[in-house]
């Protein structure tokens, strides 16, 4: 279900679900008068045409072409206004940490919102934690364990920010967000409204939320377990030495497939045969073969290239259809568009009814 403020355009994170290579539809770029109207009433607080790979994990792709770097929820309600202004529906990216995207090389032809310091707060409580949408999880994850707090942990090798792991569930090592959140505030874009949420309103499910593209994370809280410090450090640390063991640092965005139900997507392509299988600048791991990493100076091109070519051959030599988790942005067929409605019309409420990538 798509709400008032959003249309259905791009919602999937993957434009071909079905087959490899389908074709997929263009994806909506706003005209140029839209961009000037928000720039416009934006008023020095949008940078244009603003690199985005350097804020990714893969470290490659092009530019915004309007970027916002909000400081507070002021910042927030100046987004709307300018998505009001604008008089149309338009591209609109939420960016967290970027650990689980792929920009295109033609960049993003929208708006790109991304949360400054005013977002990052961490504050530990008895049996709780709440934490800004911009905190980074494995910061999160070290501070609660320091606090002797159980149920984090699995967050430290997670690269990714507290909005981004409410977006995709983000989880692992046994646990996942829906496990230990007990709140969150939301701002929604397109309507310029704020609530508080529980979960059972995001439909959090495997490496799915029902957050839509308008809806930004201001703050989440998990409730957590009191324990022992010492075995609570202990397990991040176990942990962080698993990471570093089993897969390949460098400029990837973490597992490219999701585990088919009962089997491993990184044992099907390496069975398949395409364990160090390099096109252009991009090449799938020899350390884990569910990974794919980009040369410094790479295309995104080059990374999806590989992602399709690796699902369409693991497809014809085991029969089983790949999943892609990784979100794709600015691809043909990916580009989500907010529609802004103004306070107080129908609709006026964070929508949580879109689909949603980890940022």
């Amino acid at each position: 279900m798509v709400s008032a403020g959003h249309d259905a355009a791009g919602d999937a994170p993957v434009p071909d679900s079905a087959t490899p290579d389908a074709p997929v539809p263009d994806s909506p770029v706003p005209d140029s008068a839209a961009l000037e109207a928000m720039a416009g009433a934006l008023d020095g607080l949008a940078v244009r045409d603003a690199p985005l790979g350097a804020r990714t994990t893969y470290r490659v792709g092009g530019p915004a072409a309007l970027l916002v770097e909000a400081r507070d929820e002021a910042d927030l309600a100046a987004v709307h206004g300018a998505l009001l202004a604008a008089g149309a529906p338009v591209p609109v990216l939420v960016l967290g940490q970027g650990s689980n995207l792929l920009i295109a090389d033609a960049g993003f032809p929208g708006l790109v919102v991304v949360l400054g310091a005013g977002f990052e707060h961490v504050e530990v409580g008895e049996s709780s934690v709440r934490a800004g949408g911009a905190a980074k999880l494995p910061v999160v994850a070290r501070l609660t364990a320091r606090a002797g707090l159980r149920g984090l942990e699995w967050a430290v090798g997670v690269p990714g920010s507290v909005g981004g792991a409410l977006r995709m569930n983000a989880g692992g090592h046994g646990s996942d967000t829906a496990a230990v959140l007990s709140a969150c505030r939301l701002f929604d874009l397109a309507t310029g409204v704020a609530a508080v949420r529980g979960p059972e309103r995001l439909a959090l499910g495997y490496r799915a939320s029902a957050l839509g593209p308008a809806d930004v994370v201001v703050w989440a809280e998990f409730s957590l377990t009191p324990g022992d410090r010492a075995r609570a450090e202990g397990t991040v640390a176990e942990i962080v030495r698993w990471r570093r063991e089993h897969q390949p640092g460098g400029s990837n965005a973490g597992s490219v497939f999701v585990n088919p139900e009962g089997d491993s997507a990184g044992r099907l392509v390496e069975a398949a045969g395409l364990k160090g299988l390099r096109l252009g600048t991009a090449a799938v791991s020899t350390k884990h073969a569910n990974f794919i990493q980009a040369d410094t100076g790479g295309r995104a091109d080059d990374v999806w290239r590989l992602v399709r070519h690796v699902r369409a051959t693991v497809l014809e030599r085991t029969g089983v259809a790949l999943v892609p988790e990784v979100r794709l942005v600015g691809f043909p067929g990916t580009v989500s568009t907010v529609r802004a409605v103004p306070r107080g019309q129908p609709g006026d409420e964070p929508s949580t009814s879109g689909g949603g990538g980890r940022s």
